[in-house]
């Protein structure tokens, strides 16, 4: 007979004992249900729940959960690939207990980040964050850590606008006080949730388009990063709710204008020391971080099928909207792809970091994350070199001496990034051949569900789903 002291294998050791310790605080605390929460493919968080007193038989053996949803499209429908997207078979969602929260403006809820374990015990070879914890777990073999955030945007519609529609939620002018006034309530209660869900916030502030908001939050290990974006949008999209608004993350919830960006931040540490900041190189970095920002660049066009992976982030990934939509780095240039952020006078060893724009949050952080800091690994063995730095916008160079800086557009369609991220022997292999012909076949998949749309069709498909 197996109890929950003789688990199966897939929990870390000691999971039981403290989920069961854990149960108990949750029923003081009035908590009934907890979240199961993982990305999928297609940049979509999915969930399973279960009641706060499961919560040590699932970190005992996992809740099921069908493999298939690594091959979902953003609309539910379904592709598959030679091994996944079949009906067949079954997973484990183990709960990260030390990464569980309970849920401020979700009264009666928490909510944990989930590996995806396959019912022999091993990882199952499409689970994003493992496929992350892999990759940083390398870097620590050589000796290297990561710090990394993403900075969030959204737009607030109206809850009461007719289905399907976008109506912004407030007026004003972009980064303007009256919008701050206008949510006042709202985004005061959104600090207050993130403060209680130990998210510690940098700001929040009104943003460029229409009905926009961002929020920064402090750098993290990338892993934990990337569980704390989806804690953020958990929690934002709550927040709104209660107060009769819709939110959306989408790339692009309008075919024109300025977008939502996810915008990556990172720096590489070795023994304590980020390797961005106090270097003798020509652009005050190490040699090891200047390396690895070029190696990150000259991935860009195939990044693009991971960090701007749907249909609507390529009507975001326009020229002269601080989306970064060409191979070019600048130290605090807004329109590179790749900023460097040297960090204020006197912060600089600490705040020093690569600021990557050209990503979104259609992207699955976790498959972001580890494709970005891959492609600088690279870069890293390789030992490559910047080109020349771009300042300005580089929509104004010309030709020839666009092609002296090597600034070349990044690819206008996800076609053209899906053609550059199969020719990408580096991001595949990082991946593995299952996780990659995943990201393959759900953005083929993502091209064919538009074709013959138009671009406010295009936005319209996607405006709710993120």
């Amino acid at each position: 007979m197996t109890t929950l002291a003789d688990p199966v294998p897939g929990g870390r050791p000691g999971d039981v004992e403290r989920a069961t310790a854990l149960a108990a605080e949750l029923a003081e605390r009035g908590v009934h249900g907890v979240v199961l929460a993982y990305v999928d493919t297609a940049g979509v968080g999915r969930v399973k729940t279960v009641p706060a007193a499961k919560l040590p038989a699932a970190a005992a053996w996992g809740v099921g959960m069908s493999p298939v949803f690594d091959t979902f499209l953003a609309d539910d429908s379904i592709v598959t690939t030679d091994v996944l997207g079949s009906p067949d078979g079954d997973l484990r969602l183990y709960p990260d207990l030390d990464h569980l929260a309970v849920l401020s403006a979700q009264p009666g809820w928490a909510w944990a980040p989930v590996d995806r374990i396959t019912q022999e015990g091993e990882p199952h070879p499409g689970c994003s964050r493992t496929f992350l914890r892999r990759i940083v777990a390398d870097a620590g073999r050589r000796g290297l850590t990561f710090r990394a955030a993403i900075e969030t945007e959204w737009v607030f519609g109206l809850g009461s606008a007719p289905e399907g529609e976008f109506v912004p939620a407030l007026s004003g002018p972009a980064y303007g006080a009256v919008r701050q006034v206008e949510l006042s309530d709202c985004t005061a209660d959104l600090l207050a949730a993130l403060a209680a869900q130990g998210v510690d916030v940098e700001q929040l502030h009104p943003e460029y388009a229409a009905g926009q908001f961002e929020v920064s939050v402090g750098a993290l290990d990338p892993v934990a990063a990337a569980d704390r974006n989806v804690l953020v949008r958990q929690t934002v999209r709550a927040v709104a709710r209660r107060h009769g608004l819709r939110v959306s993350f989408s790339p692009a919830v309008r075919a024109r204008g300025v977008g939502n960006g996810g915008h990556v931040h990172l720096s590489v540490w070795r023994d304590g020391t980020n390797l961005h900041s106090g270097g003798d190189r020509r652009y005050g970095m190490t040699a090891e971080a200047e390396s690895f920002a070029a190696g990150l660049l000259a991935r860009l066009p195939a990044l693009t099928a991971v960090t701007a992976p749907s249909p609507a982030s390529h009507l975001r990934l326009r020229p002269s909207q601080w989306a970064g939509v060409f191979t070019a780095w600048g130290r605090e240039t807004r329109e590179a792809a790749v900023r460097i952020v040297t960090g204020t006078h006197g912060i600089g060893d600490r705040a020093a970091n690569l600021e990557v724009k050209p990503v979104d949050l259609a992207a699955n952080p976790y498959l972001a994350f580890g494709c970005l800091i891959a492609a600088g690994l690279d870069g890293m063995d390789g030992s490559a070199v910047l080109p020349e730095e771009t300042t300005g916008d580089p929509a104004r160079l010309g030709e020839s001496e666009a092609a002296a800086r090597g600034v070349r557009r990044l690819p206008t369609s996800l076609a053209e990034s899906v053609a550059a991220f199969r020719a990408d022997e580096v991001l595949r292999s990082a991946l593995g051949p299952v996780l990659a012909d995943a990201v393959t076949a759900v953005r083929e998949g993502e091209i064919a569900a538009v074709e013959g749309l138009d671009d406010e069709r295009v936005a319209a498909a996607y405006r709710w789903t993120y």
